[in-house]
């Protein structure tokens, strides 16, 4: 064997080292997620309705409904690509947003095409079954959907539209009644069907004819009003502030030459879900890409600061969670959606309820309130602590986790030694390849 074989020979042992390793010693000591349930009997078991928005590329595959007893799935709708925000209106009407492909009804675009709306799920039957939808084409199944469907007091229903980036309402016979369109507050690009401009993912009715409005791209909550539009920001833009955040992947652009666009603070907002209106200057908000739940409060000033701040549970940290309610037993349910698992923690940040979810989970309902506007407000820390951050491997980790399910347990460690583990594979195959093609070259 020469010199150049061992050389190769030790550097493609030490990749396999350095990859097995890490992997194989993380997989054996990870600790247990979704098993905790600490209710007395007397109790019984809680009832939490899931939204599952699935697996596969791109999370457009196996999307569901279902509604657990305890930690027991006791029925499941499984009939979309992707199922998104859940709302329980009675034993026989579950909405939910959706996503679904195959659709012939196209518009201006090419069939079979993609549709995106709500459906009206009755779970009281031997098997669920789909009432009806409210369903309408887009160009693309990716970052075009209808994740948020809310009933109204006067028997309307508002959803959230990703693709035209608005909110609207439409009535019992499906015709839309009011919208209110972002591009009236922000720099709108000539067509959003295009483009992940600001990816509205969520409204919610706060009475009064306002609405909390989530604009994920733009690190933003806004309070629109029925005939007034924007009369509240949370997480507003200031001057001078950095808009990187925002703009990157071609999010939000300057189309008005202002050289500014709406960028909230990323410190405090980034890329969030699901808000919770807990009261007049409180809200709850899964804050998605920095891996936390946080509690927020209305200073005397104007502005929103942090009052409460949850980053793990059960000894692991949060990876983009995507749901937090304020529960009517002053506990917090969260849906962390990379960790695919739905934890339920008291102030102080203990688990007293989880559960491992079969694929990735949108949103989650504790029944029969569901979500509600107006909870009781949190002002102390809870459960802060998280491992250090190393920024671009902390990115590359994110976008692996959001677009394939992947163990909780892989962390940027791992990434960072399979990286090495290549660049070692790559360095032994070219040594042998090297090697093979002098010996050839020298019996030629």
């Amino acid at each position: 064997m020469t010199r150049s074989t061992r050389t190769a020979n030790l550097l493609l042992l030490a990749a396999c080292v350095v990859l097995v390793v890490p992997l194989g010693a993380s997989a054996v000591t990870a600790p247990t997620i979704g098993a905790t349930d600490t209710a007395s009997e007397s109790d019984g078991p809680s009832r939490t309705l899931v939204g599952s928005q699935g697996g596969g590329p791109g999370l457009h595959e196996d999307g569901s409904v279902y509604l657990l007893s305890g930690s027991e799935i006791v029925w499941r709708e499984g009939s979309a690509d992707s199922y998104f925000d859940v709302t329980y209106v009675s034993e026989e009407r579950v909405l939910a947003g959706f996503m679904h492909s195959g659709y012939t009804d196209c518009g201006p675009y090419e069939s079979p095409c993609t549709h995106t709306g709500y459906r009206v799920i009755d779970p009281s039957g031997a098997e669920p079954t789909v009432e009806s939808e409210y369903s309408f084409p887009v160009r693309t199944r990716v970052n075009s959907e209808v994740h948020d469907v809310e009933p109204l007091p006067s028997g309307e229903l508002v959803m959230s539209d990703m693709e035209h980036e608005r909110i609207f309402t439409v009535n019992e016979a499906g015709e839309e009644t009011w919208e209110w369109r972002a591009s009236g507050f922000y720099d709108a690009p000539d067509d959003p069907t295009r483009r992940d401009w600001l990816h509205i993912n969520d409204v919610d009715y706060l009475g009064d004819d306002r609405f909390l409005v989530s604009v994920r791209n733009a690190n933003q909550l806004v309070v629109v009003e029925r005939g007034a539009g924007v009369v509240e920001v949370i997480n507003e833009d200031r001057e001078r502030s950095d808009d990187d955040d925002c703009t990157q992947f071609d999010q939000l652009q300057d189309t008005d030459g202002d050289d500014d666009v709406r960028c909230g603070d990323p410190d405090l907002l980034d890329h969030q879900h699901n808000p919770q209106w807990l009261g007049e200057g409180a809200v709850l908000v899964a804050d998605s890409e920095n891996n936390r739940i946080v509690e927020l409060h209305r200073t005397e000033s104007g502005e929103w600061e942090e009052a409460w701040v949850l980053r793990q549970a059960e000894g692991v940290t949060f990876s983009w969670p995507r749901d937090a309610d304020r529960l009517p037993n002053g506990n917090t349910l969260v849906t962390d959606s990379a960790n695919q698992r739905i934890v339920e923690v008291n102030e102080s940040g203990e688990t007293v309820w989880s559960y491992r979810t079969p694929l990735i989970p949108y949103e989650a309902e504790r029944l029969p309130e569901g979500e509600t506007v107006g909870a009781r407000l949190y002002g102390t820390p809870g459960d802060t602590s998280t491992e250090g951050e190393i920024p671009v491997l902390t990115s590359l980790l994110q976008i692996i986790r959001t677009s394939v399910p992947i163990p909780f347990w892989i962390s940027e460690l791992h990434v960072a030694t399979t990286l090495l583990a290549l660049l070692l594979g790559l360095a032994g195959g070219g040594v042998h390849l090297r090697t093979w093609a002098a010996g050839r070259w020298s019996r030629g």
